[in-house]
């Protein structure tokens, strides 16, 4: 998928994954991806950005077993672990140890996301979605309740009383749709969503080799070599093939 980019030349390369927290495959790529750029060349240089994409917003407050949601989408529980199971062990191979895809309660995640947000301008981008996804596939843990956010924003060093004010008042609530709508715009229909220097979109969890490429890509694109003007001519000279033009 080609898009537009107006990035400048010689700042940071972004990397923008829209992503629900409850989303079982996104938090798998959210770790490959990270150990794509930790292994690209020039993965110092690239700054990868979480944007919030709710999947499932009709889930009730009470919380709904995987299994559940899957039978409710009229799959088996065979079909259900053929699907999740390679995710799970996807995960592993990538350092996520102890990945819960299918053994876990799922929640509706508006004001998860309305956190994020805040915890963005406060400077926590990555302590809150890194922690949100290890704490619900690597501890099967809930966090979608007003209470649930609250303690979560303490454990990564937000004042809890401000915290509570945000998601009471839903100051995020526009900004968090306005993100998925962008998304949407861009032609997601699902996450996660990868979109690479605003000009390659990747939709679903692709393999690394693949993640790789796009970053390659994407960085050669915006870093040509630029072509030598040799006004002066040539001289006489040698080639790779060991042949000498004098």
């Amino acid at each position: 998928m080609g898009l537009r980019t107006n990035r400048k030349e010689g700042s940071m390369m972004q990397i923008e994954m829209w992503s629900d927290i409850i989303c079982p495959i996104c938090g798998m790529t959210q770790q490959r991806l990270r150990n794509a750029v930790a292994d690209f060349e020039h993965g110092d240089e690239v700054e990868i950005i979480h944007r919030s994409f709710q999947v499932h917003p009709g889930i009730p407050p009470a919380g709904i077993t995987q299994t559940q949601l899957s039978l409710n989408a009229g799959m088996t529980i065979t079909q259900m672990n053929n699907v999740l199971r390679p995710v799970e062990i996807a995960a592993d191979e990538e350092g996520f140890g102890g990945y819960h895809a299918i053994d876990r309660t799922l929640g509706p995640t508006d004001l998860t996301h309305e956190l994020l947000a805040y915890a963005t301008d406060q400077g926590k981008h990555h302590e809150a979605w890194t922690g949100m996804f290890n704490a619900h596939f690597g501890y099967n843990r809930q966090l979608w309740t007003m209470e649930q956010l609250i303690e979560f924003a303490g454990e990564i060093g937000l004042d809890q009383d401000e915290t509570r004010e945000v998601l009471v008042s839903r100051r995020y609530k526009t900004q968090v749709e306005q993100e998925q709508y962008r998304a949407q715009r861009m032609g997601a229909h699902g996450t996660p969503f990868i979109v690479i220097d605003q000009k390659y979109g990747i939709g679903g969890g692709v393999d690394r080799a693949t993640l790789t490429r796009a970053l390659r890509r994407a960085w050669d694109e915006s870093h040509p070599t630029p072509a030598l003007s040799m006004p002066f001519g040539e001289g006489d000279q040698c080639g790779p093939d060991g042949a000498c033009a004098v």
